[in-house]
């Protein structure tokens, strides 16, 4: 009996030893590469240095990219998958673009095991190979300026009925004290409702409207959670269709599908024509949509990504009204956090920079002179410069999408002609850290104080290429970029207009991130008080 258990024992632990050595080799990876790589936790890889230690999760990436200030590009694990986050601008320009047919994907989450039915893993974020070069080109005309100028006129309709209602809280005797991030996200909500979804939402006379309700369960993806579940999933992809994982709720998914459905229907019988995201969408199973070159006497903001030839390519694809829908879906998903946070931050910057803001306000004054009681038009908003600064220096700030990744479809000679040659093998995956990158002193002097005058006209020759990407760079960069700015300026111009942005008893000064958020969340919320302008 000892004999055996001693057997046991031995064998037992000549397993675990073969188990060491087998996950302790894929840690060899680095060694022949002429790279510097952080010295990895055995099977969590970089994850303790990022999760365990709680630091913020959206500066896990700029912790990385700060471990080796001199290396254009270096080499971690994620568990035992050797990765590489590329730090130098010309070497990220050269990939995204240059060297994008090498680098066409991000990587695949769930590998081939992508659901059929899914929303998220249908849109164009995480369409991979031939199906999203496609859906780029069918999607890129929805999105040039030409269009945005019809848009506009929606998106003015959601953010004078934000300024209103803070107006009547105000005769109502209330205080004027908001979480900005909530405030926004109702502006967000009514205005995509109606570029995306052709649907009137008042989130805020309405404010546990149905439509509101769903877009908040969609966000519950950003959280630490979500991101642990996405983190096993990808590394062990088959336990997906075990439990039949997505990101969105089926019941949030199913909402927002028949939503679409219906709609479409309802304008094919009746013949409604209107300009939004839908009825682009519905030009396109016709083949009706083409992209329009940008007017170039037209600032549309410092930044604005140029569509690559990708965007403006043609081809012969039937979409299914699923895949679609997809796209309309994603649209919202992604702007109802990401362009509210942006103006949540924002609102804050000008709150503790009350100089900037008064020079906003100055030449808002000066633009609503000139527009003889009429709302403002897309090609006005388009020429107010110091708006514009503002809004590009907080998006170098607060970057709404920190990091992006590429995926590399083949083998990949990494040159930076310098010297350094070495082959990046196919399968690998490239990230490329924007809040890093915006947050490097060495390209952004002071990093952590605003200053629009970054983006002066003086200035902006000063920013070395490669070095701001807030939407992304090459052609799979943010396809929406126009879209967003608009309602972040449209929003902003109409809030600043009627209101002084002031701090209250609950605003953190100096804000603080959250620690359980992979996006970029203020620990607190964004909490400011309102005091409205004397009329003019």
């Amino acid at each position: 009996m000892v004999e055996v258990n001693l057997f046991s024992a031995l064998a037992v632990g000549a397993v675990i030893l073969l188990l060491y050595h087998y996950i302790a080799k894929k840690y060899h990876y680095f060694l022949t590469k002429p790279i510097p790589c952080i010295k990895p936790t055995f099977l969590l890889g970089i994850f303790d240095m990022v999760v365990l230690k709680r630091v913020e999760l959206v500066f896990g990436s700029k912790l990385l990219y700060n471990s080796y200030p001199d290396a254009k590009i270096i080499g971690y694990y994620e568990l035992t998958k050797p990765t590489y986050m590329v730090r130098d601008p010309e070497m990220i320009k050269k990939i995204a673009i240059k060297d994008f047919d090498s680098f066409t994907d991000r990587t695949p989450v769930f590998g081939d095991a992508v659901p059929a039915d899914s929303l998220f893993f249908n849109s164009l974020f995480s369409l991979r190979g031939q199906k999203w070069r496609d859906m780029r080109s069918t999607l890129s005309p929805a999105f040039t300026g030409s269009r945005m100028r019809y848009m506009a006129e929606l998106v003015v309709k959601c953010a004078t009925s934000m300024t209103d209602f803070i107006h009547s809280e105000a005769k109502a005797g209330r205080r004027l004290e908001f979480n900005m991030k909530d405030t926004f996200s109702r502006f967000v909500c009514d205005a995509i409702a109606s570029v995306a979804f052709g649907i009137e939402v008042d989130s805020f006379r309405d404010p546990e409207n149905e439509f509101y309700k769903k877009g908040n369960e969609t966000q519950k993806i950003h959280t630490f959670k979500s991101l642990a579940t996405f983190v096993t999933l990808r590394f062990v992809p088959f336990l997906q269709k075990v439990f039949n994982f997505d990101f969105v709720d089926a019941n949030v998914a199913g909402y927002f599908k028949k939503l679409i459905s219906d709609n479409m229907d309802q304008r094919k019988k009746q013949g409604i024509v209107r300009n939004d995201l839908v009825n682009m969408l519905m030009e396109t199973k016709k083949g009706a949509l083409k992209y329009e070159e940008p007017d170039l006497q037209v600032s549309e903001g410092y930044a604005t990504v140029e569509e690559s030839h990708v965007g403006k390519s043609t081809h012969s694809r039937i979409w299914t009204d699923n895949e679609l829908i997809s796209q309309c879906f994603f649209f919202f998903f992604a702007a109802f956090d990401n362009v509210s946070s942006i103006l949540a931050f924002l609102s804050y910057e000008l709150t503790v920079n009350q100089d900037i803001q008064r020079r906003l306000y100055e030449e808002i004054a000066a633009t609503e002179s000139t527009l003889n009681g009429q709302p403002i038009t897309y090609e006005a908003l388009q020429k107010m410069a110091y708006l514009d600064m503002v809004v590009s220096e907080a998006l170098r700030k607060y970057p709404t999408a920190t990091l992006t990744d590429r995926y590399a479809n083949k083998d990949y000679v990494f040159d930076d002609e310098e010297g350094l040659r070495f082959v990046i093998e196919k399968g690998k995956t490239i990230w490329i850290s924007m809040l890093a990158l915006h947050h490097d002193p060495k390209y952004f002097p002071e990093p952590e104080r605003f200053d629009p005058e970054r983006f002066s006209e003086d200035n902006r020759s000063k920013i070395v290429p490669g070095t701001y990407l807030p939407f992304g760079a090459g052609p799979r960069s943010c396809i929406g970029p126009r879209l967003a700015l608009l309602e972040v300026k449209m929003a902003l111009y109409h809030l600043v207009k009627d209101f002084n942005l002031q701090p209250s008893e609950k605003t953190q000064i100096p804000l603080r991130l959250s620690k359980s958020a992979f996006t970029m969340q203020a620990e607190n919320g964004v909490w400011l008080e309102l005091k409205a302008r004397p009329k003019a």
